[in-house]
Formats: C-alpha cells, structure tokens, sequence
C-alpha cells in the first residue's frame, strides 16, 4: 500500500508540474506581442517567442501587431448641397503600442469601427456631391488624417482609408447627366463660336491682302472655275464682280444729253 501510495503521489506531482509548466510558458509568433499583468498592474511587453510567466499571478494579453482590415457600413450622409447619399468605405490600420491598445481601451476594433463612421459622416457632409464623385483622393487623406489624430491615443496606427462606394438615387443619377448633357451643349456652342471667330478674323486679314493686289481676285476666279469645270457639273457659275455692277449703276443714273 505505501509503494501505490508514493506512485500515486508522484503521478500527481507530475500532473502538477505539467500543469504549472502550461500556465507558465507561452510561446508568440513574431507577429504578437504579450502584454504582461502581474497581480493586476502592467509589468511590460513581452515577445516574440519563449516567454516565462509566473503562474496565477501574472496575466497576458495577446496583441496581433499585422495589418487589419475594417469594412466600414455602409452611412447616409447628406452633402453641403443637401443631396442625400449612401457611402461605405474600408480602413487599414495596425497596433503599434500594445500596452495602449490594451489599456487604454476596452476594445479597439468595435472603438475604431465607430469611430470611423463617425468621421465618414462627419467629413463627407462637408463637401458637396461634385467633390465627393471627383476629389476621393483628397477626401481620403482628410479621413485618414482625422481618424490617426483620434486613434494614437490607443496605440493605433490607420495607414490607408479608402471610399468603395458613393450610392445616388435614380432621380439625382438622372438629375446628374442632364447637367452633364447641358454642360457638353455648352462647351460645343463655345467651341462653334470660337470657330466663327477665328474664321472671320482670316477672311477678313484675306480680304485686306486681295484688296492691296487687285489683280489677285482675278486669279481666285480663274481657280474657282478650274475646280468647278473638273467636277463634271453642267452648271457653271460665274462669280460677277461687285465693282462692275456699281460702274454700271452710275452710268444708268448720269443724264442723258
């Protein structure tokens, strides 16, 4: 009886042992860090790798330290000029202070998510509808830039923030192209008027150079008709001078003697 009973002691000590062993080493990947309470208060960060607990009265926290991507819901959000939109965008962000990650908030994920979306309304219902369809880039950077500001508190680190999608209604999607059409008619009436111009002006320097040689409107006549009679037409038409027709008109007026 007294050798099963020390066999049965040592079997149980080892069990503890194991299990002490268990609770006291921890093994992190290179992407995790340990946040470290002893009896409740922060002792440091440990890892990567082998680490020692001493157990029952030193608690860790793990932290991933990658790069993590929040799909941001989809926010109503109405523009500076009173137009009413559905925006949903993503953010990239990562921990680099695991001790204010854990400490400083309860939980960062659900914390930056509302953040977020806080700041995407915010943001975007300062601008108006044109800004939000064309300068993303620049919105992004606005984001993004407010979102780190709040975030370093809790040892978060947001790299990127991007727009995926600005949802319009049928009516402003239609409101939109009739502004588009409305804008192209504008610039081709510009363009024609330019045209015009342009053309005046040459016809009239034309005109000036025709009228210091008079001889060489005679020569457009003779190449006016040239291109005429090589287009196979039975119908010729000969241009009258001007010039003529008041000579004739002043001769008709004169007295007859």
């Amino acid at each position: 009886m007294t050798m099963i009973g020390g066999f049965i002691f040592y079997i149980v000590a080892v069990v503890l042992l194991l299990i002490i062993l268990a609770n006291a080493i921890k093994i992190l990947r290179e992407y995790q860090r340990a946040v470290v309470f002893t009896l409740g208060r922060f002792t440091g960060v440990k890892g990567p790798g082998l680490i020692l607990l001493v157990p029952y009265v030193q608690q860790m926290v793990r932290v991933d330290l990658r790069t993590r991507v929040l799909d941001v819901p989809s926010q109503d959000v109405i523009s500076r000029d009173n137009v009413s939109v559905r925006v949903s965008a993503v953010i990239y962000f990562r921990v680099i202070d695991p001790e204010k990650s854990v400490i400083q908030v309860e939980d960062f994920m659900a914390a930056t998510s509302q953040l977020a979306q806080t700041t995407l309304r915010s943001v975007l219902g300062k601008h108006d509808l044109d800004e939000m369809l064309a300068e993303r880039d620049r919105l992004n950077e606005d984001i993004q830039r407010m979102l780190d500001a709040q975030t370093d508190a809790w040892g978060i680190k947001v790299a990127n923030v991007e727009i995926k999608h600005v949802d319009i209604n049928e009516s402003m999607i239609r409101a939109i192209a009739r502004q588009a059409e409305a804008e192209r008619e504008r610039r081709a009436k510009i363009i024609n008027a330019e045209g015009e111009q342009q053309a005046a002006a040459k016809l009239v320097e034309a005109a000036e150079m025709l009228a210091r040689q008079p001889l060489s409107m005679q020569l457009r006549y003779l190449s006016t008709l040239n291109v005429i009679a090589g287009e196979n037409s039975s119908t010729i038409i000969f241009p009258f001078p001007m010039e003529l027709i008041h000579l004739l008109n002043g001769k008709a007026d004169r007295p007859t003697e």
